[in-house]
């Protein structure tokens, strides 16, 4: 795969998450998917769990995909940015920095570690 190719298969995640759409297909069945206070999940049974109750949670939100540094290299993708959203409690977030680490190999995530502080709603 080429930089680029790499950068899509990120990008498209971030899209698809901030829009709602599908995007497990852009794991591997074996991915392991990191979220502060939730831990580690392996495999697609255990992040399906990690990422339905992150939506348990969240209304909604968005990336600011026009200022993501991007930083690539070899099958790492990093994408460094900030959020805004709203949490189902009522709780709301402007500027929350976060940090994502791809691991991308034949055009599918094989590992997401996402970096973010847990209590972004709370500043």
């Amino acid at each position: 795969m080429t930089d680029e190719e790499r950068k899509s298969v990120a990008s498209t995640y971030l899209h698809n998450l901030d829009s709602g759409k599908e995007f497990f297909h852009l794991f591997t069945e074996d991915a392991e998917v990191y979220f502060p206070n939730w831990g580690l999940a392996k495999g697609s049974k255990q992040y399906g769990k990690l990422f339905s109750d992150l939506g348990a949670l969240v209304e909604d939100f968005k990336h600011h995909h026009e200022s993501i540094n991007w930083v690539i290299q070899g099958d790492f993708v990093v994408a460094e940015g900030s959020s805004q959203g709203r949490l189902k409690s009522g709780e709301t977030w402007t500027d929350s920095k976060w940090c994502d680490v791809f691991e991308i190999r034949d055009g599918k995530i094989e590992r997401l570690y996402i970096y973010l502080d847990p209590e972004y709603s709370r500043y």
